[in-house]
């Protein structure tokens, strides 16, 4: 088994890896290298994560054979056997480890410091020219680049002035690691203090259906006021586009850069630019202002800004939706007599055969309205135990004699009777723990505000694991031991030659995490932004109640649009399955009838439509199929129309719905749903 086991989880963390990216990313829509890049990110991230405990239990056995050796035996004056250590069956043989976590570590950096920043700065760049690109991802990643250098120069003056230390490659090369590590454990540390608590109490009131709903209703109501911010912006932007577009004709020396920016604009707003393009025109510099190149990159910019936005908010949307529509479910199904749970929409994504045959509407009843709830209260103090624990061993890692920080003392008591798989079981899933509080903070404070920041995690995961090594006293700059290190800290340099940071900073500053942790319970952070102004869900606050009743009435609206259009499919259904096999004849004059109405309808409407016209995202077509099936009106309710935009074609599609309103046909109104 020399050295198997490191192959597997090479293997696996791989496959494991390629299935997240495959998971949470499109592989159609994105380019072969961004790809590349992004899963060779995670994958050595990951590799981090499930290697070093293996690392752990080979640097015991290692220890156990330099004890054995360097002790004479009491008895007969021979050495001890080495009986007494027993190999563990993941052992990696001596050499293998400071190569491996090399090559890891320093690829790591150079993709999360260099290549991934550059490329995503590049990506966003308005640039027409790869120059240009390239000029602007070096400007943008310049703080990024700053910060690191600051922090660096700083490391680097203090060995320089210091008569104790001759500078030399390998110091050099610590103080680089260094700089990375201070950085990392200062995100690190805020990080932590927040999952920390954040994770086991979103469990237990994840157990709480109603404050579930109802948090899901104030998200819904802030939601939609960023989601209609996002869509007016892109409106506006696609209106300079179109202006942009209208002046700059097909002769113009800039017109392949406004080519380059209706390919990054929506499909639908491409459609429309195109049907108002006028034929070939000549152009006069001297009677016409044209914008500039600068004015380009920059309206290029702000398109793939708004349009990324854009879809943003509509994910984030969709995917409240159906959040919302699923506890409303289980609402609804407790009180449930039959005890099957009964959905209000068909899911969209076609389910596994094997699951339908497991996962029944009973055992889901059961599992959704009973045993959930308790589950995830025994999960949320199982984690509210592994946080005490985490912050008690943070603030007394420094501890040698006695020992204090129970991890150090877990993985001792292991240690002395040589249970490798404890060893590495408890390892992983500390480790495991600790990413799943600081990566889920990046989620969701990070997410909310900003894009997804998938580079801060090759940045946080090599302090993480350093962390985890002090908290565990692997780490001999911690433990003050002369033993031998493991390997991911030998690569890592002696802190030595930066005494305040190994003897200062990275002892005390992680017991900052008891003060986050107290702030984070008590909503302090919450309760601050909600006085700035930034609305924040509280249960006691007028606003938040407002808001929530907001959410609800957008939740029901949205629940009556999908109702409606599952009618509207059922109907079509219906009608191919009672009018499919009819001849071609009937269906020829039924599109016949259909496209005089059209003509008609075109033939009335002196109304001249404009060239950019605002749009929620249905046709007319669409529109007038709601109105034939609209419900019947509620003078008493606030509003009229659930969709305020519906009503934006005027008196345009109320004469249209007035001419097929006034014609009684049952083949036409068939038709208008097919």
């Amino acid at each position: 088994m020399s050295g198997a086991a490191l192959g597997l989880e090479i293997v696996f963390v791989f496959f494991l890896a390629l299935f997240l990216l495959h998971r949470y990313g499109d592989f159609k829509k994105q380019h072969r290298l961004v790809i590349i890049a992004t899963l060779l990110a995670w994958y050595l991230c990951f590799l981090i994560v499930f290697i070093l405990p293996l690392d752990v239990s080979t640097t015991i056995y290692n220890r156990c054979k330099l004890a054995v050796n360097s002790s004479p035996a009491e008895s007969n004056g021979s050495y001890v056997t080495l009986q007494k250590c027993f190999k563990p069956w993941s052992y990696i043989p001596n050499g293998i480890m400071p190569i491996f976590w090399r090559v890891v570590y320093w690829t790591s950096q150079f993709l999360t410091w260099i290549l991934l920043p550059f490329m995503q700065s590049y990506a966003r760049s308005g640039g027409f020219s790869i120059t240009g690109k390239i000029k602007t991802a070096l400007i943008e990643n310049a703080i990024y680049y700053g910060t690191y250098l600051l922090i660096f120069g700083a490391f680097l003056i203090y060995v320089a002035v210091n008569p104790n230390f001759n500078l030399q490659w390998n110091q050099l090369q610590t103080i680089g690691i260094a700089a990375a590590n201070t950085w990392g454990l200062f995100l690190l540390v805020l990080l932590l203090g927040y999952g920390l608590v954040e994770i086991p109490r979103s469990h237990w009131n994840g157990a709480k259906r109603g404050y579930l709903l109802m948090k899901t209703y104030f998200k819904a109501a802030k939601l939609t006021t960023e989601k209609a911010d996002a869509e007016e912006n892109l409106e506006d932007i696609m209106e300079e586009v179109r202006k942009v577009s209208e002046s700059i004709k097909y002769n113009h020396p800039l017109r392949k850069c406004v080519d380059t920016i209706l390919k990054k604009c929506p499909t639908e707003y491409q459609e429309r630019m195109g049907r108002n393009m006028d034929d070939y025109e000549d152009f006069d510099e001297r009677q016409n202002s044209y914008p500039s190149e600068k004015s380009l990159v920059k309206l290029h910019k702000q398109v793939i800004y708004s349009v990324q936005r854009h879809r943003r908010t509509q994910v984030q949307w969709q995917i409240l939706l159906e959040q919302a529509f699923y506890l409303e479910d289980v609402a609804k199904n407790e009180t449930s007599a039959t005890r099957q749970f009964v959905h209000t929409f068909h899911s969209q994504e076609p389910e596994n055969k094997i699951i339908q045959y497991f996962y029944t509407p009973t055992v889901e009843w059961y599992w959704e309205c009973l045993l959930r709830p308790w589950f995830y209260r025994v999960l949320a103090v199982v984690l509210a135990t592994f946080s005490v624990i985490v912050v008690w061993s943070e603030c007394t890692f420094f501890s040698t004699k006695p020992v204090l920080s129970l991890f150090a003392v877990f993985i001792q008591l292991a240690e002395k009777t040589y249970n490798y798989i404890y060893i590495e079981m408890a390892c992983f899933l500390t480790i495991f723990f600790l990413s799943i509080c600081v990566y889920s903070t990046v989620f969701r404070i990070l997410c909310g505000i900003y894009f997804a920041d998938f580079l801060l995690f090759c940045r946080l995961t090599p302090p993480l694991c350093l962390n985890f090594l002090g908290l565990t006293h692997m780490d001999a700059t911690i433990s003050h031991k002369n033993t031998q290190p493991t390997a991911y800290t030998s690569i890592m340099g002696s802190m030595r030659v930066l005494s305040f940071i190994a003897d200062g900073f990275y002892i005390y500053y992680p017991m900052l995490v008891v003060i986050l942790c107290i702030a984070t319970y008590f909503s302090l952070g919450t309760r601050c932004l909600n006085l700035l102004g930034f609305q924040q869900f509280m249960g006691d606050s007028e606003m938040t109640s407002d808001l929530i009743d907001e959410g609800k009435e957008l939740i029901r609206r949205e629940k009556r649009k999908r109702q409606r259009q599952e009618e509207g499919e059922n109907r079509r259904r219906e009608w191919k399955e009672r009018y499919g096999n009819r001849d071609d004849s009937t269906r020829n004059r039924v599109v016949h009838t259909d496209q005089k109405e059209s003509s008609f309808s075109e033939t009335n409407t002196n109304r001249p439509l404009s060239k950019y016209t605002r749009s929620n995202g249905r046709t007319e077509r669409d529109t007038i199929e709601l109105l034939q099936d609209a419900e019947p009106l509620d003078f008493n309710a606030d509003s009229i129309n659930d969709d305020p935009l519906e009503l934006d074609l005027g008196s345009y599609s109320l004469h249209y719905f007035s001419a097929r309103s006034s014609i009684p046909n049952p083949i036409k109104d068939h038709k208008s749903f097919c």
